[in-house]
């Protein structure tokens, strides 16, 4: 061995042994490199985190705490299109750009299904109908025929009956069948209180309306339908309600029904088969955004139970129901808010049968905001056609129409 390779190996092991780094220094190597972040770099990183963050909060926290409810009225479209607003600035983030866009890509896939996008309707179509098939129509009327918007509120709609028959349904399954008392306040100016309930007796017209047709009403809610109804109830949310709110306002002593009940139930005997329509209109949600004043957070924590309580209402009452379920109304909850997973595991969500990629059933003006009308049924339903009828400038909302059969 000469010199030289002595020296060699002598230096060689002179070297003293690389330390293994932490688990906690390779992630911080990973995740920001040695070279030094530029204030854009930054803002993209900050930006994409927090979203994501975001995104795990809201699926922890929505429709599980009252806390969370003002952040649950978001557009459910940013859930896709922050992801997508990011991704594009992304690459300006150079030294981090791939880990990046490999954040928000998977940021916008928890997000997805909060989004309102019906991705189903993609690859999904419907089976044709038979011959048993009927047709069932769920709308909130928005106060029935009163065109409460005018200057005096007390004009009426001539275009209502009009527009039910369009809807050509076995089955109607509708909403908000009372008037407001425009004299007791302006709906523009204050929220809804019990003193504004008007209860009206619309039979009459009804039946001159739709000869043939039974009809089932509890509180503000009303069916009516071609086929004969064998029972009907409204569905009580006293007992899952707290004590301080079990009370009836004193404005609705004369009508219990219309604080007691938001859920109506009519069993009807279709070609021999009874099937259990359920009408439901959920309170609104809590809009109380001011959750640092305590008196804004009781007034969340109050709306959300009564939320809750309808649901409960249903899922009890589904629950024990031998029938087949159709469930179809205003549920006044967007894609967004996590209340719906109360609904009990034995309905289906019916959204992929609808043709339209962004169903939309809340409407301010001409503008289409996001869906707050919802369809689900029990397995045994099949639906051949869904669709949401424009509303003709009637409601604040479309209007639900399908055609179902029982397998």
């Amino acid at each position: 061995m000469s010199d030289g390779d002595a020296v060699t190996e002598q230096r060689l092991t002179a070297m003293p042994p690389q330390p293994e780094r932490s688990w906690a220094e390779r992630v911080r190597r990973f995740i920001r490199p040695r070279r030094r972040w530029c204030w854009g770099t930054k803002l993209v990183v900050t930006a994409s985190v927090a979203w994501l963050l975001f995104v795990l909060c809201h699926l922890l926290a929505s429709g599980r705490t009252s806390l969370w409810a003002p952040i649950e009225l978001i557009p459910p479209p940013l859930f896709l299109v922050v992801p997508a607003l990011l991704l594009v600035v992304a690459p300006l983030a150079r030294p981090v750009r791939w880990r990046i866009m490999s954040l928000l890509v998977v940021t916008a896939v928890l997000g997805a299904g909060s989004s309102g996008v019906n991705y189903a309707t993609l690859w999904y179509t419907p089976p044709p109908a038979g011959p048993g098939a009927i047709t069932v129509a769920a709308w909130n009327t928005e106060f029935w025929d009163q065109d409460w918007r005018t200057a005096d509120g007390d004009r009426y709609s001539p275009e209502f009956y009009g527009y039910l028959h369009k809807l050509d349904a076995d089955v109607y399954l509708l909403t908000e069948y009372l008037y407001v008392n425009t004299q007791a306040g302006d709906m523009w100016s204050q929220r809804w209180t019990a003193d504004l309930a008007m209860r009206i007796d619309k039979l009459a017209e009804l039946r001159r309306e739709f000869p043939g047709y039974q009809v089932a009403v509890s509180g503000e809610q009303i069916t009516l339908s071609r086929f004969p109804i064998v029972g009907h109830r409204g569905l009580d949310l006293r007992p899952w309600l707290p004590s301080d709110q079990k009370e009836i306002p004193e404005a609705l002593r004369s009508w219990p029904e219309g604080y007691t009940v938001e859920t109506l139930r009519t069993d009807i005997d279709v070609n021999g088969t009874v099937i259990s329509f359920y009408d439901p209109q959920i309170a609104q949600p809590p809009l109380e955004w001011r959750l640092y004043d305590a008196e804004s957070r009781d007034v969340a924590f109050s709306k959300t139970l009564r939320r809750e309580a309808s649901y409960r209402a249903i899922g009890a009452d589904v629950a024990a129901n031998p029938h087949p379920v159709v469930l179809a109304g205003d549920l006044n909850t967007s894609p967004a808010m996590g209340i719906r997973r109360l609904l009990p595991e034995r309905l289906i969500d019916r959204t992929p049968a609808l043709s339209s990629l962004y169903p939309a059933t809340y409407l301010a003006g001409t503008a289409e905001l996001w869906r707050i009308d919802w369809l689900y049924t029990s397995p045994d339903v099949t639906v051949h056609s869904y669709e949401l009828p424009g509303a003709e400038r009637l409601s604040d909302h479309r209007a639900q129409r399908m055609v179902v059969s029982v397998s």
